[in-house]
């Protein structure tokens, strides 16, 4: 994404209020009572909204504010998803949201860049325009000015006066490259607090450039925040397929006896676009798709898959088995890893050749422990391919003295069971199972029971930001890294960066609407596994 660089001074340390989350949804409305001596004075042009003064006292408000308020992301993504919230019921009705950015606007300037950008979605079209003023009503601007110490401040007492009496609760969206994050989140945790309710702050990916720059981001948000007020957000992991992959396994007795190297013969992850790299921009260009997709989506969704069971639902018990899968995946051999880079449209191969950065990547992991022995884990991912794709495709071991054996021919991989869910093209859950041909005869056939959502379910599924952001005003950081997983993925990821860097690995060049690299068909091959590329 093109965000808004924002940036600003270091401020000193200070003690920071913690996260009073409640994991019950219902809880989050209690708070705090305090005196009418607390009420800030309102400065004149502040609107309160018309109901906020009938809102019970012991509701508590809460404001949402966008850094980087005239990026991309802000525009595109983050407003329409808050909308949709608002839109739906999930935001309370004294919600105030904020944009901050440096850019010199009026609120009014803030509201038609939101609104230019909005629309309702198809199951959203009663009392659309209604909605949608009231929304924007509810929108303010702060100007940070050159100053993100000074600017927090003013965002602080513009949140201040519409909170009121009221307990407060605020989320900080940081939609901001990363080089720009310490600049706003220190002055942030200094001036922009609540000490009314809890705080929490949105980091978006790829999460540092080397694991020691990581690292060093990492400690200064903890000196700061606590880990629980922190979310690092993927929108990736906002997908259904992902949030269903726990759901299919713990709550369906049929799958989870299933699911270890007993079984299942090797595992396929797979998340390709026909977007092009350079739609990306700089952005993309500096960090490559191991930084950027590998090392938070691609491994959540490994670490969410090969997890043990948790003690509950909550996202500390999740969180702690997947920490457990991130360092238990061997150190990773360059020669199983297959880098791609997608040819310039223009001809310019130098353009590409001189960066060095892979715009795909193929590798094949293994996990070590007792559940997982064994068992190949190829991931693929890229841009520039001949089809938006994700899916997860687990395959599992032939049927043992299978007597029907002949029946299939030669190809003995068409005997195989596969369960696959998949959230591109189409969200859908397929299990490959052998049948038997009807008429006369014994033709075998490899057929699928297919569940299709859009048969299924006659409802439009919500965007991932809004899926994410609903989490962190619930408490919920069950698909959020933590420090430990963040630290546990970079320990993956690290060597191979390195080699690449050391020993100056070309990327193989592969044409824009192609299936990628072919080393990549090699590669599988050695692990014994067979891409299923759809067609």
């Amino acid at each position: 994404h093109a965000f808004e660089k924002t940036g600003g001074e270091t401020a000193n340390t200070s003690s920071v209020m913690s996260d009073n989350s409640i994991d019950d949804k219902s809880s989050m409305h209690l708070g705090l009572n305090h005196s009418e001596a607390d009420r800030p004075v309102l400065e004149e042009g502040v609107v309160l909204f018309d109901n906020f003064d009938d809102q019970p006292e012991s509701i508590p408000s809460l404001c949402i504010a966008v850094i980087g308020a005239t990026g991309e992301l802000a525009r595109s993504k983050v407003f329409p998803a808050l909308f949709a919230l608002y839109y739906s019921g999930f935001l309370p009705q004294n919600v105030a949201i904020f944009g901050y950015s440096r850019k010199t606007l009026a609120d009014e300037d803030l509201r038609s860049m939101i609104e230019a950008n909005l629309t309702c979605r198809v199951d959203h079209h009663e009392n659309c325009e209604e909605k949608l003023n009231e929304f924007l009503k509810r929108t303010y601007y702060v100007d940070a000015g050159h100053d993100n110490k000074d600017g927090m401040a003013k965002l602080n007492s513009k949140m201040a006066q519409i909170e009121g009496i009221c307990a407060a609760n605020r989320i900080f969206y940081l939609a901001v490259p990363q080089e720009a994050l310490l600049d706003v989140a220190l002055p942030l945790s200094d001036s922009a607090q609540t000490k009314h309710g809890w705080n929490r702050i949105i980091i978006e990916k790829p999460f540092g450039f080397t694991s020691l720059s990581s690292q060093r981001v990492t400690q200064s948000l903890l000196s700061r925040f606590e880990e629980k007020q922190i979310y690092r957000i993927d929108h990736l992991l906002g997908k259904d397929l992902i949030e269903n992959l726990t759901v299919l396994r713990f709550s369906n007795l049929v799958f989870e006896p299933l699911w270890s190297r007993k079984y299942i013969r090797n595992v396929q992850v797979v998340f390709s676009e026909e977007t092009s790299a350079e739609t990306q921009g700089r952005y993309f260009g500096n960090y490559g798709i191991i930084r950027d997709i590998v090392h938070s989506h691609i491994l959540q969704t490994i670490a969410l898959f090969a997890m043990e069971p948790p003690v509950s639902l909550d996202g500390e018990d999740i969180r702690d088995e997947k920490v457990k899968v991130l360092r238990s995946i061997r150190k990773v051999d360059i020669e199983d890893v297959v880098l791609g880079q997608l040819k310039d449209a223009s001809g310019d191969v130098d353009r590409y050749t001189k960066s060095m950065t892979p715009t795909y990547f193929a590798a094949a992991m293994y996990i070590d422990n007792a559940r997982w022995d064994g068992v190949p884990f190829l991931i693929k991912t890229g841009m520039g391919l001949m089809e938006n794709r994700a899916e997860i495709r687990i395959q599992f071991h032939h049927v043992p003295g299978n007597i029907y054996r002949e029946r299939f021919g030669h190809d003995i991989d068409l005997d195989t069971n596969e369960l696959v869910l998949r959230d591109l093209p189409e969200e859908a859950i397929l299990l490959k199972v052998n049948n038997k041909v009807p008429g006369l005869g014994l033709q075998l056939d490899a057929s699928e029971l297919n569940l299709l959502y859009r048969d299924r379910y006659d409802v439009e599924v919500p965007d991932s930001y809004e899926h994410l952001l609903l989490d962190v005003l619930d408490g919920d950081s069950h698909l959020f890294m933590r420090s430990d997983e963040l630290a546990a993925a970079w320990s993956v990821l690290a060597p191979i960066l390195h080699e690449i860097d050391q020993k100056s690995v070309a990327p193989e060049l592969y044409d824009a609407g192609d299936k990628g690299p072919i080393n990549a068909y090699y590669l599988a091959a050695k692990h014994g596994v067979r891409w299923d590329d759809g067609c």
